[in-house]
């Protein structure tokens, strides 16, 4: 992005006490005898970036589609910039914006096509139309393509295309349903560069994510969300010195002895192993610095060579795992696109 180019007029909440974008008590969604959202409470800050983290079948997006007013709860209250969702919704709509986890473009229609039909929906006229494309298309770094059809952008190049058009007028809260799903690693880069500058500008971005990486370098804040019930919440500081300080992490010479290297460390040490099997990588909690000594001495042992192990603060992934039961869901996969 251009960071020169201002986005929204919005101040920027700096101060800790702001009001709150969201609230939410007690929010419940059933799908038949399914409880998708089961009693969630939530308070996000204006300004704030704010992620939900959880497992595929979490309730992530139902509950982010609550709160976008796109699905009514069978039970709880919300508001949402101060807006009571259930009696207020028009209010609401008018004062956000959804990006979900698929583009919403036009293919055959340029971007800068998109951006200008977008901005006549909403009621610019034909110059602010086009002068409102234009800021948008630079502050995405998105000017050079702006006449190219859309059918020719990169995965990356679409993904910041959709969020723009989310943008035709600026929102008070930017609703972001997986947002880097399926970019690469330099795509993913710069949506997170843009939806920094956007908290930053005071838009209050609510996202959803199963990238662990996504939610530590982004978010102020991290609900952790399994089975339609938060089960923590803090900053990825607090989650990870809630979960334990003392996490060994064992890298092995032969990825192939992983399985009998974690079925020693579980009986030495009586605590669930994060395994890594692509890397040879094992994480698991040990009290103390003895005891983890300890455990490496049985690995040793059994003639399980290491080529690395050491003891420190777990990872968000080991968070994730302590406190779902399950590992997060291998995102390098997906990352096959966009630039």
């Amino acid at each position: 992005m251009n960071d020169s180019t201002p986005i929204s007029g919005i101040a920027a909440a700096t101060d800790a006490g702001a009001p709150l974008a969201i609230s939410a008590r007690g929010l419940v969604k059933h799908f038949g005898d399914v409880k998708a959202v089961d009693g969630i409470d939530l308070n996000v800050p204006r300004g704030m970036i704010f992620a939900i983290l959880g497992p595929n079948g979490a309730g992530k997006t139902t509950l982010m589609r609550m709160l976008a007013t796109l699905a009514k709860p069978d039970g709880g209250e919300a508001s949402v910039m101060g807006h009571d969702l259930a009696t207020e919704p028009r209010a609401v709509r008018s004062l956000i914006a959804m990006t979900g986890q698929f583009a919403t473009l036009d293919e055959d229609l340029t971007g800068r096509e998109n951006l200008i039909m977008l901005a006549r929906l909403w009621g610019f006229r034909g110059r602010a139309a086009k002068q409102r494309t234009n800021e948008l298309l630079a502050a995405f770094d998105l000017s050079d393509a702006g006449n190219k059809q859309v059918k020719d952008y990169s995965g990356g190049m679409r993904r910041r295309l959709d969020i723009a058009a989310s943008l035709i007028v600026t929102p008070g809260v930017l609703f972001l349903d997986e947002p880097t799903t399926g970019l690469d690693p330099t795509a993913r880069q710069g949506v997170w560069r843009m939806i920094r500058k956007l908290a930053g500008s005071g838009v209050t971005v609510l996202l959803t994510t199963q990238y662990l990486e996504e939610a530590d370098q982004l978010a102020a804040r991290i609900a952790v969300i399994d089975h339609g019930r938060k089960i923590a919440e803090g900053t990825s500081r607090e989650l990870k010195a809630a979960t334990g300080s003392g996490f060994l992490n064992i890298t092995l010479a032969e990825p192939a002895q992983l399985e009998k290297a974690a079925a020693l460390l579980e009986k030495q040490l009586g605590a669930s192993v994060q395994a890594n099997a692509e890397g040879g990588q094992l994480s698991v909690l040990a009290d103390t610095a003895r005891t983890a000594n300890e455990a490496v001495a049985v690995l040793l042992a059994a003639g399980i060579e290491l080529t690395d192990f050491s003891m420190g603060q777990p990872s968000l992934d080991a968070v994730f795992f302590a406190l779902t039961g399950k590992p997060a869901e291998d995102e390098t996969a997906k990352t096959e696109t966009g630039q």
